[in-house]
């Protein structure tokens, strides 16, 4: 069994329509699948994604009205990264924050990559990673009708960082039980503290990484809007999540169990520090109830919810205003 890199990272918003614009209008992504959450579907859940909804390019959100500020801290998912195919797309990036009044601090430079530190309108903790000396996992393909220029786009998810309290139990998940290897680390941003360290799984690079970062001296975030809910990594098939699901008990791991989320089959369990963890098939995708060339233009439902159609649609506010 092998994890095979990140699949998608799920994070919470508190107005649907305004993360659309933001999302699809200034970072350029295509919204491939207009949804309600499964588990309580009064609330949107939005994945923007490449031009396919390629597992591993997916940064999905929650609305949930009315949720307050973030208040940062530890035990936390406390960055989501986006790929780029190389420098010269992070010098159109500031440009095109600048001109669209994005917070962000400029290009730098993290464990030997350029990258480019973002905020979205909530708070959002993001970055731009180039992926010109990447060789590890392969990005997706920008949409062709994005307003980005195709060649600068965003190509799929980079690394996410965990920022915990304690180590050794987050770092023994992540090789023992996940099998992540330590790659290396970097210097911390915060003087006096640990060097961040970085596990890869699969293939590497920037698609399939996570990087850990140690800070004792926070108190536990508290989550509201622009805070990250849990990141997903890839596996091939359902066999392989049951196995996985196995894996998980003989560990004696608490977990979901299996659950059918029609786009692809996950599996959830929370690692020591409290991060929320799932793990989630390739397939079938976003094309089962939608053609490629029109992901994400209608409100699409699992089969189960289907008989509820209209009570969901008259609970959800318009993303576009005609």
């Amino acid at each position: 069994m092998q994890l095979t890199g990140i699949h998608h990272v799920s994070a919470l918003t508190a107005s649907a329509k305004k993360n659309y614009t933001f999302y699809t209008e200034v970072l350029g992504m295509r919204l491939v699948k207009k949804s309600v959450n499964q588990d309580s579907p009064n609330m949107y859940h939005l994945f923007y994604a490449d031009e396919i909804g390629s597992p591993g390019t997916d940064l999905t959100f929650f609305e949930m009205i009315g949720v307050g500020h973030t208040y940062e801290g530890n035990n936390s998912i406390s960055l989501t990264s986006l790929r780029v195919q190389n420098d010269e797309a992070l010098s159109y990036w500031v440009e095109r924050f600048n001109q669209y009044e994005v917070k962000h601090q400029g290009i730098e430079k993290q464990f030997g990559r350029s990258v480019l530190f973002f905020q979205d309108p909530e708070g959002q903790r993001l970055m731009l990673v180039s992926d010109q000396e990447n060789k590890g996992v392969a990005s997706g393909i920008p949409w062709e009708k994005s307003p980005v220029p195709q060649r600068y786009g965003i190509t799929g998810l980079g690394p996410v960082k965990l920022t915990v309290p304690e180590k050794e139990m987050s770092a023994k998940v992540l090789t023992t039980i996940m099998g992540f290897r330590k790659v290396g680390s970097y210097s911390a941003y915060q003087e006096g503290q640990p060097e961040v360290e970085v596990y890869q799984t699969g293939e590497g690079g920037t698609g399939a990484e996570v990087h850990l970062e140690i800070r004792v001296d926070l108190a536990k975030e508290k989550p509201g809007r622009g805070s990250v809910h849990h990141v997903a990594f890839r596996v091939s098939d359902k066999k392989e999540l049951e196995e996985w699901h196995h894996r998980l008990k003989q560990e004696r791991i608490p977990n979901s169990g299996v659950v059918d989320r029609y786009y692809f089959q996950s599996l959830y369990f929370r690692e020591p520090n409290g991060i929320l963890y799932e793990l989630a098939t390739d397939g079938p995708g976003f094309t089962t109830d939608e053609s490629s060339e029109h992901l994400g233009e209608s409100l699409a439902l699992p089969p189960f919810l289907e008989k509820q159609r209209s009570e969901i649609e008259s609970n959800l506010t318009p993303l576009i205003t005609k």
